[in-house]
């Protein structure tokens, strides 16, 4: 429900500062059904609809609610050069994909890829016309990146390995999905050390080399057909080097979901153990996918507390 976006964050934060704002945030649902309405933590100035006026409770729900969000994307548009203004629509997520461009972008642009192919990596759960649909996000992607416009046709050389580096890192993890990197700051602080190479594109993981691979390493997928024979390939490469590779296995079957669920593409099939390499998987990871092959059912990635589980094996 409390979905913001930045011009809404910045007509919040003007009544933090100056008690008034002229800009239109009431069009907002949480904002006009909440703040205004609900809280009556603002109010519209009487005889004059075009300014709105914060009451004197609003600056401590403010701090609570969004003064640290403010600051944290207000830094990110200082560091990255996108131009911080209150006409930007960026929510949450565009504001996680845009900052994760900025911290990969020197990778990104050794491996720069098509318009929707980049839209799809950044945006999981959109489609890849997302970044042509929302102009405004698109110029920033590619202002951080330092292009006029992505190529026309996709380069074959789309190899990226992308880093959440920490200083002290206890553990590896290598993510099928980008999410944990979009919001590492939670990650480094826990001592994890995120490493994402695309899903199938897992040749990245073959050239490298044996001093980065001191450190346990564990791997956290979809617990689905495709994120599961990924995992085998993972584990096949750092068998080769002399490596071992553990799965995440979720603490809960109770978030398993249907299958067929819109979006999803990944379907078990009807040979024993869907042809998935019964060896790659220890008994109790065996009986729980073949738990999910009978249901017709798969876990999602992000429907996964990657740091409580890590807690909950003691691995961190």
């Amino acid at each position: 429900m409390k979905k913001i976006e930045w011009k809404h964050l910045v007509g919040l934060h003007q009544l933090y500062k100056s008690k008034q704002t002229r800009l239109k945030i009431t069009n907002n649902d949480f904002i006009n059904q909440v703040i205004l309405k609900q809280k009556k933590l603002i109010k519209f100035k009487v005889g004059n609809h075009s300014i709105i006026e914060a009451s004197s409770r609003f600056n401590e729900f403010y701090e609570q609610e969004f003064l640290e969000t403010y600051e944290y994307y207000n830094n990110f548009f200082e560091k990255s050069g996108i131009e911080n203004d209150a006409k930007k629509s960026f929510d949450d997520e565009d504001f996680k994909a845009l900052m994760f461009v900025f911290y990969n972008k020197e990778e990104l642009k050794k491996n720069i890829t098509t318009e929707k192919k980049l839209s799809a990596l950044i945006y999981k759960n959109q489609n890849s016309k997302y970044l042509s649909n929302k102009l405004s996000v698109k110029n920033a992607v590619l202002k951080i990146l330092e292009l006029n416009e992505f190529p026309e046709k996709d380069p074959k050389n789309n190899q990226w390995r992308f880093v959440v580096d920490c200083l002290n890192p206890k553990v590896i993890v290598l993510c099928e999905n980008l999410d944990c990197l979009k919001v590492p700051l939670e990650y480094k602080n826990n001592n994890i050390e995120l490493w994402y190479v695309g899903g199938n594109n897992t040749k990245p993981l073959e050239d490298i080399s044996q001093d980065k691979l001191k450190l346990p390493i564990y791997y956290f997928c979809d617990w689905d057909y495709n994120g599961l024979l990924i995992y085998s390939n993972v584990k096949q490469i750092f068998r080769s080097k002399g490596i071992e590779v553990k799965i995440i296995q979720p603490q809960s079957y109770e978030i398993a979901i249907e299958v067929n669920v819109k979006h999803h593409k990944s379907k078990w099939n009807d040979n024993e153990f869907s042809n998935l390499l019964k060896n790659d998987f220890s008994l109790q990871e065996f009986d729980f996918i073949n738990q999910l092959i009978s249901e017709n059912k798969w876990i999602e990635e992000e429907s996964l507390d990657l740091i409580k589980l890590l807690k909950g094996y003691n691995i961190i």
